[in-house]
């Protein structure tokens, strides 16, 4: 059996509303906010970037698993698209700050969105192989929106982490496959902010990529929707994945303990991850999780997962839940939300 061990997530804190956004812009926020379904979305504050962000993921997810020691971690892998430093990883500071020692390999990954999910399915590898015992698989992001761009309504921050193994699955990943093509809907060569191809980014992207690796392991898994307790899908915003669902045949039931983004906006390659967490802390034994990220460029992952008697001895509660960490926001202005974004650019010396 292999699979996922332990897990942890964080959010920051912080947060800003639509309206607010488009008070400044001259905009009608509330619409955009309700076209996209965001209410709110994640704001770091300014000791906050992937590093911080992915060493509090971690670890709680170690917190719930004492009985593992750190220096059995063979590989680390975090997916980001807003690594801090153009060069230095990332991830060897994550793996140092979580205790594993230099007897290891340590990479940071890049595929827009989806490059948490491709941490997974390279240490979902290792493992299997037996080069390692545990492997870390890490999607975390503060990701960007031009100021006055409709990305800015969505772009936020958060990240989880997770602990693969052989030894004590809490969840099983029965199967895991990609779906992948040259579609350029979404990038960024040497600018500040990324660029996206409008509606292009929707039907041949996002709905042709999700839906067809969605597809595929249900057709390798012999399975349908019904087959599955939850469904998590990458959630740039909450109309794409509620809309994929509904083509793929799912109810909203199914998807709506792994949508975050409505209250906390896009966080690029910490959502699927994000949205998983969410599904594990309340799932119990037996029940089945299909799961399809989405990465522009293009790409999606799919998981099929089937949690084990494992979460009934497993001390999630040795670590904040989701619903606790989202549970007390602190709201900010447009001006506070520049200044911790980093926005405003003062003129170089």
């Amino acid at each position: 059996m292999v699979g996922i061990v332990s897990y942890g997530a964080y959010v920051p804190r912080y947060r800003i509303k639509p309206e607010e956004i488009g008070r400044i812009w001259g905009t009608d926020g509330a619409s955009m906010g309700k076209g996209l379904m965001i209410n709110q979305k994640s704001v770091p504050s300014p000791d906050e970037d992937t590093v911080t962000i992915s060493t509090e993921a971690a670890r709680y997810m170690l917190d719930r698993v004492p009985d593992v020691d750190p220096a059995d971690i063979g590989a680390v892998y975090i997916g980001s698209e807003s690594h801090p430093y153009a060069v230095k990883p990332s991830s060897t500071i994550v793996a140092e700050a979580i205790g594993a020692t230099p007897n290891m390999t340590a990479a940071d990954l890049e595929f827009a969105c989806k490059a948490g999910t491709a941490g997974i399915q390279a240490g979902l590898g290792l493992v299997k192989a037996g080069m390692v015992k545990y492997a870390v698989a890490i999607g975390a992001d503060t990701s960007q929106g031009a100021p006055g761009d409709a990305l800015e309504y969505s772009a936020a921050a958060g990240g989880a982490a997770y602990l693969l193994g052989t030894e004590k699955v809490i969840a099983e990943v029965n199967k895991t496959l990609s779906f992948t093509t040259d579609t350029p809907d979404f990038w960024r060569e040497g600018m500040m902010y990324p660029v996206h191809g409008g509606r292009f980014s929707g039907e041949p992207a996002y709905f042709r990529h999700v839906t067809s690796a969605a597809k595929m392991m249900m057709e390798a898994m012999g399975t349908t929707p019904a087959d599955y307790n939850y469904v998590v899908l990458h959630q740039p915003n909450g109309k794409f994945p509620t809309r994929a669902a509904k083509m793929l045949g799912f109810t909203p039931e199914q998807l709506e303990c792994g949508l975050l983004t409505p209250n906390i906006g896009n966080t690029y390659s910490g959502a699927v991850p994000l949205g998983l967490a969410h599904v594990l802390d309340h799932a119990k034994a037996g029940d089945r999780i299909l799961v399809t990220s989405y990465g522009s460029g293009a790409g999606s992952d799919a998981f099929d997962i089937t949690v084990t008697d494992e979460i009934d001895s497993y001390r999630r509660d040795n670590a904040p839940v989701l619903d606790k960490i989202l549970a007390d926001p602190v709201y900010v202005d447009y001006a506070t939300y520049a200044k911790y974004k980093n926005t405003i650019k003062m003129p170089e010396e």
